[in-house]
């Protein structure tokens, strides 16, 4: 299921936004839960990162978009931004903060359809390949994009996921092939990090889910150009 939020000051203009949604659910056949904000100061208070797409009225009082997009991005930078605005120039702000696209106001159903298709279909490009682990339960099928990182214990590997840690045997030596074409890179020789949770670079650290995880000198250089590459839309 796509989660989608919508952040929009105006009340009847929130309602219009989740009918087209609603509506584009009907006819692509695509499940969504849709989130609704009043205000940028309400959408990125406490923030967790739990979207794949963001609709946010630029104009908003309390905290403009562009404010709230910029806090938003300092802790998730995969979730798809598109601007909302009743003025073209405004849009053109939103690649400072890597905004896919924006919907000029007011809102056309067929233009705002197209948007989401892009949207939709990004998030499916984007989309891991799936790992069978055995957890306590049995096997379970896990998408590399809910990896935070993979620790090495012993002959165990530890996957820190979004759902918790499972632990299970294997080499790190192996599961670096598996995940050759995914977004992963080896900070030191017991961890390889999901790069699209990197939130920060503290001398030596690597800051990822709310934990620091030391960058070893022989890793660091191969491990901040594949950081680099990744920022940059290499992967």
């Amino acid at each position: 299921m796509i989660r989608i939020a919508v952040a929009e000051d105006n009340k009847e203009m929130r309602k219009q936004i989740g009918k087209f949604i609603k509506r584009y659910e009907e006819e692509s056949g695509e499940p969504f839960e849709i989130f609704y904000y009043e205000d940028g100061r309400d959408i990125t208070e406490n923030y967790k990162c739990l979207f794949d797409i963001i609709l946010m009225d630029i104009e908003m009082p309390n905290m403009d978009g562009m404010t709230a997009a910029r806090k938003i991005r300092s802790v998730d930078p995969e979730v798809i931004l598109v601007f909302i605005t009743n003025m073209a120039q405004y849009a053109i702000k939103g690649y400072e903060v890597r905004a896919m696209d924006f919907v000029l106001k007011p809102i056309n159903y067929t233009m705002f359809s197209m948007k989401m298709k892009n949207a939709v279909n990004s998030i499916k490009r984007s989309e891991g390949k799936s790992l069978l682990l055995t957890a306590n339960n049995g096997v379970q099928k896990v998408s590399t994009n809910d990896i935070y990182y993979i620790e090495v214990e012993g002959h165990y590997l530890c996957y820190h996921t979004s759902e918790g840690v499972i632990r299970q045997q294997g080499t790190m030596k192996d599961l670096e092939s598996t995940l050759q074409d995914e977004s992963f890179a080896r900070c030191n020789q017991c961890y390889l990090v999901n790069l699209k949770y990197v939130t920060g670079i503290v001398q030596n650290t690597v800051e990822i889910a709310g934990e620091s995880l030391q960058i070893s000198r022989p890793k660091k250089k191969i491990f901040m150009q594949a950081l680099a590459n990744y920022v940059g839309g290499g992967q």
